[in-house]
């Protein structure tokens, strides 16, 4: 593993390139358990925020052979699609046929965004719903080839704002389907940290782009702690 540090970013992330997928995955998922360990201990319970995506798809399946204190684990959702709850490109039926249905992580404290409902009315039911919880213990994120991130994408309304409400309904998404829900960069920010899992050649360019300090929708999440963990084709190498 290889410790890079940005020509400039207002995030002060910690980019990390891993040798390979496998490698980048245990580390992962070395994080998480351990992020998992410290809030418990410290503060009680382990709240979770989830991404989609093959890469962290990959890292909840190895979760799922992991032993951990699962009663105290908490898990929200940072995007969501508007489909059907049993839809397979729902991001919340990923990770639990993936993960969550294989632990016992009480179902209570699994909260999928209600995009069935529509995007405004789901983005008002899980702002009330996140009313609970004023600070994530860890937040995962992936990267999209043009920089977006959950789905916050490049030239829609939300990069007009200065700030923004807890969740934000998204419509017009350029990846189907159009209608989405997605946590938005200040409540993604109300973390302790934050973990952006990247792979693949095709995310190069907006990794370079991000480095460069270019406003990418992902250099707009400023948490306490960033990291960015790479395997060497998104990285460039």
């Amino acid at each position: 593993m290889a410790t890079l540090n940005p020509n400039a970013a207002a995030q002060q992330s910690h980019w990390h390139v891993f040798a390979s997928m496998f490698e980048l995955e245990d580390a992962a998922v070395a994080r998480i358990l351990a992020a998992a360990d410290d809030a418990i201990a410290t503060r009680g319970a382990f709240h979770l925020v989830l991404a989609g995506g093959t890469t962290p798809r990959h890292v909840y399946e190895a979760l799922r052979a992991e032993q951990a204190d699962w009663r105290n684990w908490h898990i929200w959702l940072g995007d969501e699609r508007c489909l059907p709850p049993e839809h397979p490109e729902r991001n919340s039926r990923m990770a639990m046929t993936s993960w969550l249905a294989h632990v016992p992580i009480p179902y209570a404290q699994i909260h999928p965004i209600p995009s069935e409902q529509g995007a405004e009315a789901a983005a008002h039911a899980y702002t009330e719903l996140l009313k609970s919880v004023p600070k994530f213990d860890l937040v995962l994120l992936g990267l999209g080839e043009d920089g977006h991130t959950a789905s916050l994408f490049p030239l829609h309304e939300w990069e007009k704002a200065i700030s923004w409400p807890p969740v934000l309904p998204v419509h017009d998404a350029p990846k189907a389907p159009p209608d989405r829900v997605s946590l938005s960069p200040d409540r993604l920010s109300a973390t302790h940290a934050i973990l952006f899992l990247v792979s693949g050649a095709s995310k190069a360019r907006a990794i370079r782009d991000w480095r460069d300090g270019v406003a990418i929708p992902a250099s707009r999440i400023l948490a306490e702690h960033t990291e960015v963990y790479l395997d060497r084709e998104a990285a460039g190498e």
